[in-house]
């Protein structure tokens, strides 16, 4: 750990202490002012000397509601967003226990608006604080270096090129990459850690042998290095420790998605579609006219996909001209063409290895389906899907029959929950990804559920669409 890292969080601490107390003093200033004495005569009179007495032991206590939460966490970077969700979320949950206390002995303190208004400024006081404080910090990383953690990359593949090409593009991330060698040899690394200096070790490489990973992971303790590497698909497992029958067991869990999480996950999508289609409703009616106009009906067509329940049809505006076409509104005859030719497309043109196809100068695409499939505008019309109940807004991607088959039997993970408009892998590389990687992702998200992810999910998908696919 880093000492700056240890400064900044200590720091923390004082500082949302003073947040919080100048939030409460604006708070009694905006009440005492002349026109809330004018809305609300005030009933209740105590002198400035009481009220910071008492400020001073809330804000004590809203530090350690912030401490329970998780908000001093040490890490030399945050995510301002979530560190902002953190705030609000900790904050409501300390006004909750205090207006409960006053609920149960109103003497404890009598001023209802300084309580509300009091706890919005410290969501936007602290939040400020914490802001500025991480701005500075992430100052210092770029350009004086201070707090930089030094990182070793380890093996061959996507994931380390994605790791390397992000923190080049992003200095603030705190990082700098002291070296990158393909395979585990711990002479080399202790060469690069004498002449560069290594605070991490990261190792992408799920295929290496266990004997080899043990090893790695026995010199970054004995070093006392951060240690890190990409998991299996059973080691991305969530494990439960539990005792059965007097006996120690270890249960995987398979994902939150289950109970409450299926409940609220469901309220969400159905209003999130609703909200959708009244956002989107304009932009999909002129969808409907140009592809009208270019190629006449059908407009939308239904590709037959597997969910978690089966086949189901997925609603898509038609983007390929319609003699290609496939679905339950085809003759046999056609489809079976239609699929024929898909075949030898496949065969012929699929720049994709693994169960997925991806054409390359897709032949069977009109002009206006070109422009809707390199921005996913066709994708539109699966909200009505959302509000069936036959996907989600977020999840894996739905694949086609012909591509299911092929998978084997640790990508049928995926399967397990509803498909999604949206999800790990159209956020980190859409079509463009390898499928072992989409499904690293997706079972990833499986186990990992959280509202809150999937509202980060949805945020960043809108700039991901603007990143035109490479085909």
């Amino acid at each position: 750990m880093k000492k700056s890292e240890l400064f900044f969080s200590a720091l923390q601490v004082p500082i949302d202490y003073i947040m919080v107390v100048l939030a409460g003093i604006a708070a009694y200033i905006w009440r005492a002012s002349e026109g809330i004495q004018e809305i609300k005569s005030i009933e209740y009179q105590f002198s400035i000397r009481q009220f910071v007495e008492v400020l001073l032991v809330i804000a004590a206590f809203f530090v350690l509601i912030y401490a329970f939460e998780g908000l001093y966490d040490i890490r030399s970077t945050k995510r301002t967003t979530r560190e902002v969700y953190r705030v609000v979320r900790a904050t409501m949950l300390g006004l909750m226990i205090i207006i409960v206390g006053i609920f149960v002995d109103r003497e404890l303190f009598s001023s209802r608006f300084i309580i509300l208004a009091g706890g919005l400024f410290i969501m936007i006081f602290v939040s400020a604080g914490r802001m500025m404080l991480g701005f500075f910090q992430r100052y210092l990383l770029a350009t004086r270096r201070i707090g930089v953690h030094r990182l070793l990359i380890i093996g061959v593949g996507d994931v380390c090129g994605s790791i390397k090409r992000q923190i080049k593009y992003d200095s603030y991330r705190g990082y700098k990459i002291a070296g990158h060698i393909e395979n585990i040899d711990l002479e080399r690394i202790e060469r690069i850690k004498k002449m560069k200096g290594v605070d991490e070790i990261i190792h992408c490489d799920p295929k290496v042998s266990k004997t080899k990973l043990l090893g790695l992971k026995e010199f970054a303790i004995r070093n006392r290095i951060t240690f890190k590497y990409t998991p299996t698909l059973l080691q991305t497992a969530n494990f439960k420790m539990g005792v059965f029958l007097g006996e120690p067991m270890i249960e995987v869990k398979n994902t939150p998605l289950d109970g409450w999480g299926k409940i609220i996950k469901r309220a969400v999508d159905i209003i999130g579609a609703l909200v959708g289609i009244l956002i989107f409703g304009i932009p999909m009616i002129i969808t409907a006219i140009t592809i009208w106009i270019e190629s006449r009906k059908p407009i939308i067509f239904f590709n037959e996909r597997v969910g978690h329940k089966g086949n189901f049809n997925l609603f898509k505006f038609r983007y390929m001209k319609n003699k290609y076409c496939h679905g339950k509104q085809y003759s046999d005859a056609h489809n079976k063409k239609a699929l024929n030719f898909l075949a030898e497309l496949i065969e012929k043109q699929s720049i994709k290895t693994g169960p997925l196809y991806k054409i390359k100068n897709d032949p069977r695409r009109t002009k206006v389906g070109a422009f809707l499939e390199k921005f996913s505008l066709d994708e539109f019309p699966q909200f009505f899907n959302v509000l069936k109940g036959e996907m989600s807004l977020v999840g894996p991607r739905p694949h086609q029959p012909i591509e299911v088959d092929k998978y084997e039997n640790f990508q049928r993970r995926v399967l397990t929950i509803k498909p999604g408009i949206t999800g790990m892998a159209q956020i980190s590389g859409r079509s463009d990804l390898e499928f072992n990687d989409e499904v690293r992702l997706d079972t990833f998200y499986i186990e990992n559920w959280s509202l809150w992810l999937d509202i980060q999910i949805i945020l960043k998908t809108i700039p991901a669409l603007l990143q035109r696919r490479k085909n």
